[in-house]
């Protein structure tokens, strides 16, 4: 499998979060976690001005673009390609052109080593959200998106949950 890289994707002008959760869900519904990690719609804080009261608020850094981390291959890029609200790779032609490093590290994204101190089959308690105090096996680990599948019991049967890293400790 060749190494994922950000690109940077083209949509039309306030549909950026449309299409993060648009692609969120089908990269669920075609079990392609492990080929589109993360889709990013990069926020800055600044601080508005209003009638003489200053706000805090929350900008698009770049409207009209969407950033995913993804393997670039055929299924990946028909997926991002024919989502409602995308118009299109950044690059030249239909060929996409990753983000180097040093573009990323610009725009405040470190690319960090995770070290994770749990496998598959280990024994984790949930420290924090809805599932907190619940015990499982870890089902999976998704080291991309910082995320582990542990199943839970719920109405009488084996639920899969998906959690964060800092959700779980291990037992």
């Amino acid at each position: 499998m060749s190494e994922a890289h950000w690109y940077v994707v083209h949509t039309y002008s306030g549909y950026e979060n449309k299409v993060k959760v648009d692609i969120e869900k089908t990269i669920e519904n075609r079990n392609l976690q492990d080929q589109i990690l993360e889709v990013s719609v990069p926020l800055e804080s600044v601080i508005e001005l209003k009638n003489g009261v200053e706000k805090k608020a929350d900008k698009k850094m770049f409207p009209g673009y969407v950033l995913i981390h993804m393997v670039m291959n055929d299924d990946t890029w028909y997926v991002v390609r024919n989502t409602r609200g995308v118009t299109g790779f950044v690059g030249p032609g239909s060929k996409p052109v990753p983000l180097t490093e040093e573009e990323m590290e610009k725009l405040g994204f470190k690319n960090e080593e995770i070290i994770v101190g749990f496998e598959e089959g280990d024994t984790v308690v949930v420290t924090s959200g809805a599932w907190k105090d619940t015990v499982g096996a870890i089902k999976s680990i998704n080291e991309g998106k910082k995320t582990i599948t542990m199943s839970v019991e719920m109405f009488g049967r084996e639920t899969p949950v998906e959690l964060n890293f800092s959700e779980v400790k291990k037992m």
